[in-house]
């Protein structure tokens, strides 16, 4: 049964839509409210294929599916109305908390532009393709290229459309009238008037005593963005005010009825200036200041990526490449993302441990395509030499692009393969940029060097040796119980990620853990509060709720730490994660603090699930004992192949 089918299932089992007044799901189950539990059929659903358990518990309808949990959620939310979507958001978010003001506009930002990224990159790689074909004086004229051309700046062209649709699922508003703003800002009346007042003189409209200003709002993105923001707050307003019979038909009649003339008249002027006066002011600063400034901008993009400030930037190169046709500023990315490509690479042949070898290779070659997360996070921050190294190189080499005026004629992800987009003074200013940014930053880290750590070296070795015969990392000699069982060279030790007592996993208050529906495993009872990474590996998952965290090993093993039962209740309170979804880990790395004390006086079971939870690739799990104290990287299972 594929995920649609399941989510159909499930949905038709628990009653349907109208008898669902609440939705969310954790590491392994679906957690419905509903209205009226009589009207879920517990037992069909245990029975459901592609369901490992079904239970009532804690007032809430859990449906037990595993690791394909999160798939299964987004096709039932897909089968159902927006705001039972709202309400599966709303119940995960625990209490509210004042926020930094410049963190939500940028958490914004982000927000908007990216689920517009497909299409910029698409066709910025489209403008790619065209400029190349160009060059080499291939197919010029030919109607070929001239759609190719078409394809590449039709984004800018309709911009507000796109922004419309992303803003207003930003601001939960409703996107078909997001639209009608959009289409209100591209009308004919107004883009035509704008485009003759040179030869007709009018610049403005009248409307009621007030001027509407003739402006081109085609590859504008402040105004339309200006423009949802403010529906989304006078939406409820007008739909509160009247009445429910007649809200389908004067709601969007009245909110369209202010909000176009606002838009026209106040915030698209408004939006357009700000819009030029800070693309504007971006080029009067590269060209008064262009080196200094191209090498702040180049050393500082890798910081800029790990606060989430670089989306910051992301209208102002929009609206230079929509305005001007260039941006000076993707340039300085390109810079900065090669020179941790380069980076990564020093640490591939700095580094002793086969897993960062094998992290820093592949990492490298993404921050080469322009992707530089995986290089960041997963190894050069983690010497911060080398990140640091990354920067300088970056720097420099954005410094010389300011200098031979290097500027980008689309928006793409800056790495190699969009090169073509660049000029410069001479394009081979621009090959050679690249160039200098990887041997920049890989010589730079080479001098830099990394310190691994005498007791980091120890486990790394540790590790590795364990890694080359199949095994999961042990920072400690096996205990007599484990090593006095059979065992060849290729059996697989995972080590105890916390101190506690051991429990045997029948004993925990959750069915789906106590009769091994998730995968074969053991509990412990935690007296620190402390999890750590049991191997080298990377976090797979990690839930809002930071209660539990799924980890994937270099060779495989797939477990599953479950701390406490019910406790994605607690929403994340008493919980403090230290790791992120996808980032590489080392073992004895701190993963999750929790405080079993006040769990447990909020009523909660701190019991803590350790399973493996891809079993069907292992003849058995054999544990270290069922009961009795245990330390944090004792050794706790062995995986019979």
């Amino acid at each position: 049964m594929n995920n649609k089918d399941l989510a159909k299932n499930v949905l038709d089992l628990v009653g349907g839509e109208q008898n669902i007044s609440g939705l969310t799901h954790c590491a392994t189950r679906l957690r419905f409210v509903l209205k009226d539990d009589n009207k879920a059929d517990l037992k069909a659903l245990d029975q459901l294929e592609g369901v490992l358990k079904a239970q009532n518990s804690g007032g809430q309808i859990q449906v037990v599916i595993g690791a394909k949990v999160d798939a299964v959620y987004s096709e039932v939310k897909n089968l159902t109305s927006d705001k039972i979507g709202e309400l599966a958001e709303s119940t995960d978010r625990g209490p509210k908390k004042r926020r930094n003001p410049i963190n939500v506009v940028l958490e914004t930002i982000a927000g908007i532009f990216t689920p517009v990224l497909p299409a910029l990159v698409g066709c910025g790689m489209i403008k790619c393709l065209a400029t190349v074909i160009t060059a080499m004086g291939y197919l010029e004229g030919s109607g070929f290229l001239t759609i190719i051309n078409m394809i590449g700046d039709c984004i800018f062209y309709f911009m507000p459309f796109f922004l419309a649709v992303s803003a207003a699922n930003r601001f939960k508003t409703n996107p078909y009238l997001a639209v009608a703003l959009a289409a209100g800002l591209m009308h004919p009346i107004i883009l035509n008037a704008a485009s003759q007042i040179a030869e007709t003189g009018v610049n403005s409209i009248d409307f009621l005593g007030m001027p509407i200003l003739l402006m081109k709002y085609s590859s504008s993105v402040i105004p339309i963005i200006l423009a949802v923001w403010i529906m989304s707050y006078v939406y409820p307003i007008v739909n509160r005010v009247i009445p429910k019979f007649l809200q389908v038909l004067l709601t969007p009649m009245i909110v369209l009825f202010i909000m176009i003339p606002v838009e026209l008249i106040v915030l698209g002027p408004v939006g357009s200036y700000i819009g030029d006066w800070l693309t504007n002011g971006i080029n009067s600063l590269f060209s008064t200041a262009g080196v200094l400034a191209g090498a702040i901008l180049g050393f500082f993009k890798p910081i800029m990526v790990m606060f989430g400030m670089h989306y910051a930037i992301m209208p102002i190169q929009v609206q230079q490449v929509a305005t001007l046709g260039a941006t000076v500023l993707l340039p300085t990315a390109l810079a900065a993302n090669l020179a941790q490509a380069g980076a990564a690479f020093g640490v591939f042949v700095l580094t002793k441990s086969k897993t960062m070898k094998s992290a820093a290779a592949s990492s490298g070659f993404t921050a080469l395509f322009g992707i530089t997360e995986p290089a960041i996070y997963g190894v050069t921050l983690k010497y911060k030499r080398p990140f640091f190294a990354g920067c300088l190189a970056g720097g420099l080499v954005g410094g010389f692009y300011s200098l031979v005026h290097t500027t980008a004629n689309a928006i793409s992800l800056p790495g190699v393969l969009a090169i073509g987009t660049y000029t410069s003074d001479r394009y081979m200013y621009v090959v050679i940029g690249c160039i200098a940014a990887v041997v920049l930053g890989f010589v730079f880290t080479l001098m830099a060097g990394i310190k691994e750590g005498t007791e980091g070296a120890k486990q790394q070795q540790a590790t590795d040796k364990v890694n080359d015969n199949s095994t999961a990392v042990v920072t400690e000699a096996a205990p007599e119980s484990v090593s006095s069982q059979t065992s060849t060279s290729s059996d697989m030790l995972i080590v105890s990620p916390m101190t506690g007592e051991i429990k045997p996993i029948s004993e925990v208050e959750d069915q789906a853990f106590a009769q091994e529906l998730m995968g074969k495993g053991i509990a412990i009872v935690p007296t620190d509060g402390k999890v750590y990474a049991p191997f080298d590996g990377v976090v797979e998952a990690l839930y809002r709720t930071k209660h539990a965290i799924g980890l994937k090993a270099a060779n495989g093993v797939e477990i599953l730490i479950h701390i406490g039962v019910d406790t994605v209740s607690l929403k994340g309170k008493y919980f403090n994660a230290h790791i992120e979804q996808g980032q590489t880990i080392k073992a004895g790395d701190l993963l999750v603090e929790f405080d079993p004390e006040g769990i447990t006086l909020a009523g909660y079971n701190t019991i803590t699930s350790i399973v493996v939870t891809n079993m069907q690739q292992y003849g058995d799990v054999l544990t270290t004992a069922t009961s009795g104290p245990i330390r944090e990287s004792e050794a706790l299972m062995k995986l019979i192949p």
